[in-house]
């Protein structure tokens, strides 16, 4: 799966809490979040684009069904995906990787009783996530995938 082995495979988890790559997807997720009208307004354009039982997995208290990439990019529009992977500084396809494999673990962690709550602030709630969305994946790999390699 190449990026996303990379970007999976890991490292120690004591990189995780600074990891600037985990930081700069929560900032791009938010940014999405904010953009789609929050977790509820992103979670509708999904269902409207036919994937509601996916969203419903993402919900629930079972296992998270998948997304792929197309169809995130289908949902959300090339336009947000452009402006992610500027955020990310990877190219398109990267990005719409990157979030359909992140995304449907950020809102399963955003619902744990297994509902939306409209009034939350997701944003912050995000940010004090960090740690352990980033152990989802297996410590600090996003700052590895991110980190510019020293006198190159």
């Amino acid at each position: 799966m190449g990026l996303l082995d990379s970007l999976l495979g890991g490292e120690n988890a004591e990189q995780t809490n600074n990891s600037p790559g985990g930081a700069a997807l929560v900032t791009a997720v938010s940014g999405l979040l904010a953009q789609n009208g929050g977790l509820q307004g992103l979670l509708t354009k999904f269902t409207q684009a036919g994937h509601g039982d996916t969203v419903a997995s993402w919900i629930g208290t079972g296992e998270n069904q998948p997304i792929s990439p197309d169809a995130l990019q289908h949902v959300i529009g090339p336009d947000q995906v452009n402006a992610i992977a500027t955020k990310l500084g990877v190219d398109p396809t990267q990005a719409s990787a990157l979030i359909a494999k992140f995304l449907p673990h950020v809102v399963d962690k955003l619902t744990p009783n297994g509902v939306v709550d409209p009034t939350a602030d997701h944003s912050q709630t995000l940010s004090s996530m960090l740690p352990s969305l980033l152990q989802t994946f297996g410590g600090g790999a996003f700052s590895k995938f991110f980190e510019t390699p020293a006198g190159q």
